[in-house]
């Protein structure tokens, strides 16, 4: 009933919002010379917050028609090279021939869409040839292409790196790290001759025992029954995704506000300000952004569940008790990362990161143990936190750099990143990218400081 409801509120303020979007129109009239006073802007200011607060927003365009290559425009075209029921896969082909490091981005199927990791593929797209996996809202999925849970998200990215081929590079954004991580797994146990070159997991909960967030002690205390009975609703009948099962966006977007309240509160605060002073560039920066933080989409209720269970609430994946079932043979499939042998691994976290903490992510090395060292790197980005990873300043100038260059030392085909591209983001010397700074030296630290921590849990009285 949760979403009857939701649904009839948004349709009881629609004239509401109707009528503040006329008066905004009015008092921002340039021909109207009320928008020109204080009294004017204030009015429409009124009218646009109240407008937006209540707006459904639905999912954006990627935007993206070109890059540039050593200081040339190059066209991008967008063009879906797989369509399945859940998710389609993206290539943003590039008007050039260039060869560069193919490479998968994973976009997490957590609420938001895929286009939040716009600033991701624009930064990427001077130096890669990219794809990305762009999740399809639930809520527009019928009942009759059936399910879609976390064996099957690992189905998906199966198919996909062996429809890309063996010289492929992986990228996981958050969520996505554990099924990239157990399709690999699962890929090297087979001998797959299409196993990627590298995968590069970002800021993911690969083992949310370490350094518990918020998010981890939340899914952990809550019974599975308390996730079924209260975030789980059923989809409405008016919708392509009639009576399906589903966690649904507005409420997973009420988690996500809920997280960080008073700085969302204090960024509309700002925002109302920047329109009565007719600051429309701080205004138009607020809009972008909360465009796409407020897009969400539904996931259905068999993934969430399952992941939940999985990865926050039993650890399988670190545990070593992690299964997949087979699509074809419906057998469970043992999950080994210690098959790894082939794919080097780049683990990032960012210090300030409080969705996925310090250690979670780097336990993927703990995990793939049979690695050679020589492909195991790691990078621990200070004064970031978990959106700064794949997006921002310091995601384009510090971060997607040694990407660039962990991603070029185990690709021998490619061609050189030109100069002009290196002078518009700083390259990173070779000499600073290496193991000692950010590669297993840095990881076994922090496996160290991770077994401490859990020491002095185990050692803490129980009522502590």
């Amino acid at each position: 009933m949760l979403y009857h409801f939701y649904d009839l509120q948004h349709a009881l303020l629609t004239p509401a919002r109707i009528m503040a979007e006329l008066v905004r129109t009015v008092t921002q009239n340039p021909w109207n010379p009320l928008s020109y006073t204080q009294v004017g802007r204030t009015i429409a200011a009124n009218a646009e917050v109240f407008e937006r607060v209540t707006r459904r927003f639905g999912e954006p365009d990627w935007d993206l028609p070109f890059t540039e290559i050593d200081g040339k425009k190059v066209e991008v075209t967008e063009e879906i090279v797989v369509e399945k029921s859940f998710c389609q896969l993206i290539h943003f082909r590039r008007a050039t021939k260039r060869r560069d490091p193919r490479v998968l981005i994973v976009a997490p199927m957590s609420g938001h869409y895929a286009t939040l990791l716009r600033g991701t593929v624009e930064a990427m797209l001077p130096h890669h040839d990219v794809y990305i996996t762009d999740w399809t809202d639930a809520r527009q999925v019928p009942m009759n292409d059936g399910k879609f849970n976390l064996d099957d998200y690992i189905t998906y990215l199966r198919e996909f790196m062996s429809l890309l081929g063996p010289n492929t590079h992986l990228i996981a954004v958050c969520q996505p790290a554990v099924p990239v991580l157990a399709a690999v797994s699962l890929m090297a146990a087979d001998d797959d001759p299409n196993q990627p070159l590298t995968m590069t997991l970002m800021g993911g909960p690969i083992d949310t025992r370490i350094s518990k967030t918020a998010v981890n002690v939340l899914a952990e205390e809550r019974p599975m029954s308390w996730f079924e009975n209260t975030v789980i609703d059923t989809v409405p009948a008016y919708y392509p995704g009639a009576f399906r099962k589903v966690y649904p966006g507005f409420t997973q977007l009420s988690g996500f506000m809920s997280m960080n309240l008073d700085r969302h509160i204090g960024s509309h605060m700002k925002f109302y300000q920047h329109l009565v002073r007719g600051d429309g560039e701080s205004a138009d920066f607020h809009r972008k952004f909360y465009n796409e933080y407020n897009a969400v989409m539904d996931i259905t209720a068999e993934f969430y569940l399952q992941t939940i269970d999985t990865v926050f609430q039993r650890h399988l994946l670190p545990r070593g008790q992690m299964k997949w079932r087979d699509p074809l043979t419906h057998k469970l499939v043992d999950v080994k990362p210690k098959a790894i042998e082939h794919t080097a691994i780049f683990t990032i976290e960012g210090e300030l990161d409080d969705i996925s903490s310090r250690g979670q992510t780097t336990a993927a090395h703990d995990l793939c143990y049979n690695l050679p060292q020589r492909k195991q790197y790691h990078l621990f980005q200070l004064n970031t936190g978990h959106y700064g990873i794949f997006n921002g300043t310091k995601w384009k100038k510090e971060i997607m750099p040694r990407i660039r260059h962990f991603m070029r030392e185990f690709d021998p085909d490619c061609d050189p990143v030109p100069a002009k591209d290196l002078e518009k983001i700083p390259d990173i010397a070779p000499a600073r990218f290496n193991r000692d700074t950010h590669g297993v030296s840095a990881v076994r630290r922090w496996l160290k400081e991770r077994d401490l921590n859990k020491k002095e849990h185990r050692d803490a009285p129980q009522d502590a």
